[in-house]
């Protein structure tokens, strides 16, 4: 766990140093580095969906997973809570961002990606830290851009981490079995469908905005589709 907590701290430390920076920069150039923002997370999306050796897989993770996500009311509850701290402790300051939209935004760029899981798992399991050291590097460096562009939703985006990736560390003994390079492909491709539909969101280029939390539980659902479509196939 150690280096949960240090992934924790970083994603803290430049989401704070990223609202101290939002600060001083001018509202104009904030809205440009969104824009950029916006361009280099459906870039990377688009790499990450291109891992995919199943698109079946990757079509039903996305449907199921979007299916419990409304059900849950993911996106619903994350727009409830921003508003509630925009109304009760930032004072509704226009200057700390749009909450949901920098907490889903760090979340997904967080926690989806091999780097999660290789080092979740490495952690966990081996005790070697080295690969979780060097996502949290990136994390800080992420989290700073993100903050100074998109708000205060960035910085809490660290308590996902915590049990996101501190699951993931805890229960690697169990979930290493499961978590075969074939899964952590389809996980990233999954990933990477969500993150090209965060980067339409951040540029503002769809006609209405869509529910990326609602449909983050689709990157858990390789775990369970692939050793089903795998059985299923042995008897054709």
């Amino acid at each position: 766990m150690p280096a949960v907590f240090t992934n924790v701290a970083t994603v803290l430390l430049g989401g704070l140093l990223g609202l101290f920076l939002r600060e001083k920069i001018k509202r104009e150039l904030a809205t440009t580095v969104v824009d950029a923002l916006g361009l280099a997370t459906i870039v990377i999306g688009i790499a990450s969906s291109l891992a995919t050796k199943n698109p079946l897989c990757l079509i039903v993770s996305l449907a199921l997973g979007t299916l419990i996500g409304a059900l849950l009311k993911l996106d619903e509850r994350i727009e409830a809570t921003g508003e509630f701290l925009g109304s009760k402790l930032l004072s509704k300051n226009e200057r700390f961002g749009k909450f949901a939209e920098g907490f889903a935004a760090a979340c997904v760029i967080f926690c989806v990606g091999p780097m999660t899981v290789v080092g979740s798992l490495q952690a966990g399991i081996d005790g070697n830290y080295d690969v979780i050291f060097a996502k949290s590097a990136l994390d800080f460096v992420s989290s700073t851009i993100f903050a100074a562009a998109m708000g205060v939703g960035v910085p809490f985006a660290a308590l996902f981490v915590l049990v996101f990736q501190g699951g993931l560390t805890l229960l690697s003994g169990l979930l290493a079995p499961y978590l075969t390079e074939e899964v952590v492909a389809e996980f990233s491709a999954a990933g990477g469908a969500i993150l090209i539909g965060l980067g339409i969101n951040i540029l503002e280029i769809s006609g209405k905005k869509l529910k990326i939390a609602d449909m983050t539980p689709a990157i858990f659902f390789p775990i369970v589709f692939l050793p089903t479509y795998h059985w299923l196939s042995s008897f054709t």
